[in-house]
């Protein structure tokens, strides 16, 4: 089950509750590697006859940041990896299934830290879509966890699916369907626990939530073991990273902490007014944002490396290009300071993480994360950087680091076999060619870019 968390995060969530707005203490102790033992809503089966594989000739690249290694063995037994390394070097067992993957690359199965599913099919084709294209782990922040009953007991592979539950808000709500309104503090804590019962791994907070809620579900949440994630956009970011969160989702949370003052209010007063005054009006935020000669950019930086948040900036999911159907002016030169303020996150050291949000503008159905993957690259990390922020960095976020996330002996055998070199050219990561989950081969996608269980 669920490990609590260490005292720090006790007493971060205190000074919170007691100063409604904290003054934390600093810590590098990254979000990202906070929590351990968090778990999936779906436990993928283990092969039943306690085979051994081995994977040779493939160019091995761990998810961890190492050098590759060219020419590689990964003696898979049962569920978990148990030998590492250049073939040269490695004992292939006797009776081990051989799998050439000469002119391959290996991979830790990529997790994908904001997948949403479709709830309104009942066959979940987009998530079995997602392993198909080598997403082995995800984790959807905001459907209520009854969408996922069809994935959970579905006869076919799924990825491992951690959920957050419906997002806690106030109304009115952006996406009813979605909502758990939260209206005081002591409604926090039982929230939490339903959501957690039904199997909820972390907790995400709405953009209407103000800044003493955040804080009181930041307690709540820290003191059962789970992180907190945020949509923001209304609230100003600063204050809500001070109230204790560990991750931020969508590079627009931060618009009105870097803003003109007299910006952010104008955006926040229509957006209370019409939720959907959101679409354009960020875009005309963040063509207004200075980030060259602006006093708050530093200092927001600043906190979110002192507080070790996390950052999932879905990029994909707000391109917009000149040339783009619909594009105008402030688009483009909003989503341009988009990318521009991830890079100065990325030079900074702000831990960035992958999330596809399914479905985007630049990528067609299925290709979200690639997508994601190619504009972190033009944001400034090294294709490798963007494998780390695929997969181990990611399983740190998720609290899954201990089983996933990497190629190394004793993690579960989470692997996908790419066509190519994903370190010269990231695109590559999306030429999948086989997937293995937890040990067991799914075969390769049908028409649909389904996968199944391999015969």
């Amino acid at each position: 089950m669920i490990r609590l968390r260490s005292n720090w995060s006790l007493l971060v969530a205190s000074a919170a509750i007691a100063l409604g707005l904290p003054e934390l203490s600093a810590s590098q102790d990254l979000a990202e590697g906070r929590y351990f033992g968090l778990r999936e809503v779906n436990p993928p089966a283990s092969p039943e006859d306690g085979s051994v594989v081995a994977i040779v000739g493939a160019r091995l690249i761990d998810g961890l940041g190492g050098p590759p290694i060219p020419d590689s063995a990964v003696v898979v037994r049962g569920e978990a990896i148990d030998r590492v390394g250049p073939r040269s070097e490695v004992a292939i067992p006797d009776g081990a299934i051989v799998v050439d993957a000469s002119g391959m690359s290996l991979l830790p199965g990529l997790i994908d830290a904001h997948f949403h599913h479709d709830y309104s099919d009942p066959e979940d084709r987009i998530v079995s879509l997602a392993l198909a294209r080598g997403v082995t782990s995800l984790r959807d922040p905001g459907h209520p966890i009854r969408d996922y009953d069809s994935v959970r007991n579905s006869p076919g592979p799924m990825p491992r699916c951690f959920l957050t539950g419906k997002h806690f808000d106030q109304p009115p709500h952006a996406h009813p369907h979605d909502a758990e309104a939260i209206l005081n503090a002591s409604e926090v804590e039982a929230a939490v626990d339903r959501h957690l019962a039904d199997g909820a791994s972390a907790i995400k907070v709405y953009y209407r939530l103000p800044p003493d809620l955040i804080a009181a579900t930041c307690s709540a949440a820290h003191a059962r073991g789970v992180p907190v994630t945020a949509h923001l956009e209304l609230v100003d970011a600063d204050r809500a990273i001070a109230a204790g969160l560990d991750g931020v989702e969508h590079i627009t949370s931060f618009g009105t902490a870097l803003a003109p003052p007299a910006d952010a209010d104008r955006f926040r007063e229509a957006v209370r007014g019409d939720n959907t005054a959101r679409e354009d009006g960020r875009y005309r935020l963040w063509a207004a944002i200075d980030l060259e000669d602006n006093p708050r950019v530093q200092p927001l930086i600043d906190l979110i490396l002192e507080r070790g948040v996390v950052l999932s900036p879905t990029l994909a999911v707000f391109e917009r290009r000149a040339g783009d159907s619909n594009a105008e002016e402030f688009h483009v030169r909003g989503f341009e300071t988009m990318l521009r303020f991830v890079r100065r996150c990325h030079e900074a050291g702000v831990p960035i993480v992958v999330g596809s949000h399914t479905w985007v503008p630049h990528a067609e159905r299925g290709r979200a994360f690639r997508r994601e993957m190619q504009l972190l690259v033009e944001c400034g990390l090294s294709p490798g950087e963007a494998i780390v922020a695929a997969t181990s960095r990611n399983a740190r976020f998720l609290g899954c680091a201990d089983r996933l996330g990497a190629i190394a002996p004793g993690r579960l055998a989470d692997l996908i076999l790419v066509d190519g070199n994903p370190l010269d050219d990231v695109a590559a990561i999306d030429r999948v060619g086989r997937v293995m989950l937890n040990g067991r081969w799914v075969s390769p996608p049908n028409d649909q870019g389904e996968a199944r269980d391999r015969p």
